[in-house]
């Protein structure tokens, strides 16, 4: 499981997209960007965040740390916005901390840096899990101490939304004219070649058991199977967890067996390039992370 802490102190929220996650300071001494179970569509994207971010960490790709944030509502109490004072209750219990990454760089000032070894990988693995949110416009990257980090996949696993498509998703091409790092050059049959043989069944297991069970049980909800209950689901329906872990196990695993379907057109989707407008400095820079540093200067 992931590592759990206990919220302190609410510290403000980060006011972009639908969201509204908000900056917490916990027991352990960190201070965490927290997603709400309550906000938008719910655990599910955090299921997908977890998923993908624990996944990305296990084949070398630069994640922020993860861990499970218990919040009681008596810390809402401080929040003058009533909208988010709302969300802050409605989401006690058990929520997704991101570690926050204090003077981090929004990707823009420095994509020239990311070599196409990093960025075949990173386009190669977007597309096993159908990120649809790495465009230039948001491309959910940030740079700190120099290094790239991936953030924010909770527009992936898409099929998880509706189980009954998740067939139809497996094979599907996965568009990457728009992504934030196709004028990188980057190498993706380089990348197929050291990270496909990486993604087995027990990694995936292992993966999928560092998602919260009652969290798996509220994406399930709308998975039909015979017999399936969902009231039942929701108290803990005998058996049901081993099978939701199996349902995104073996989602994945198809989905990696139907590269002959979408890598051909992801290399040639690399090699043409992009037409990605370079943004004015700071425009696609995280609200939470402040007016951008000086140009010209380092980060240390």
């Amino acid at each position: 499981m992931l590592p759990a802490v206990t919220a302190t102190r609410y510290v403000t929220p980060l006011r972009e997209g639908g969201s509204l996650p908000g900056l917490m300071e916990a027991d352990d001494l960190g201070t965490y960007v927290v997603k709400w179970r309550a906000a938008g569509q719910g655990v599910t994207v955090l299921v997908a965040e977890v998923v993908c971010a624990e996944l990305a960490r296990a084949l070398s790709l630069p994640v922020p740390a993860l861990v499970t944030v218990d919040v009681a509502p008596e810390l809402a109490v401080g929040e003058p916005d009533v909208e988010v004072q709302e969300l802050l209750q409605r989401s006690a219990g058990v929520n997704l901390g991101l570690d926050y990454l204090p003077g981090a760089l929004d990707f823009e000032a420095g994509a020239d840096g990311v070599d196409p070894e990093l960025a075949g990988r990173v386009l190669w693995f977007d597309a096993l899990v159908g990120n649809v949110d790495r465009s230039w416009r948001n491309p959910n990257m940030l740079f700190w101490h120099g290094r790239l980090q991936l953030i924010d996949h909770g527009a992936t696993l898409t099929f998880h939304h509706h189980w009954p498509g998740a067939p139809a998703a497996v094979a599907r091409p996965y568009d990457a004219t728009q992504h934030a790092l196709v004028d990188c050059s980057p190498d993706v049959r380089a990348a197929d070649a050291a990270l496909a043989p990486r993604v087995t069944r027990p990694l995936l297991e292992a993966v999928l058991a560092q998602v919260p069970d009652d969290w798996l049980v509220e994406a399930a909800l709308g998975w039909p199977r015979p017999g399936h209950r969902p009231e039942l689901a929701r108290g803990g329906e005998a058996g049901v967890l081993p099978e939701v872990r199996t349902r995104y196990v073996d989602q994945l695993l198809a989905r990696l067996g139907a590269r002959d379907a979408w890598l051909p057109p992801l290399v040639a989707a690399a090699a043409a390039g992009g037409s990605r407008r370079r943004a004015p400095r700071g425009e696609n820079r995280p609200s939470w992370l402040g007016p951008p540093p000086p140009a010209g200067m380092s980060q240390r």
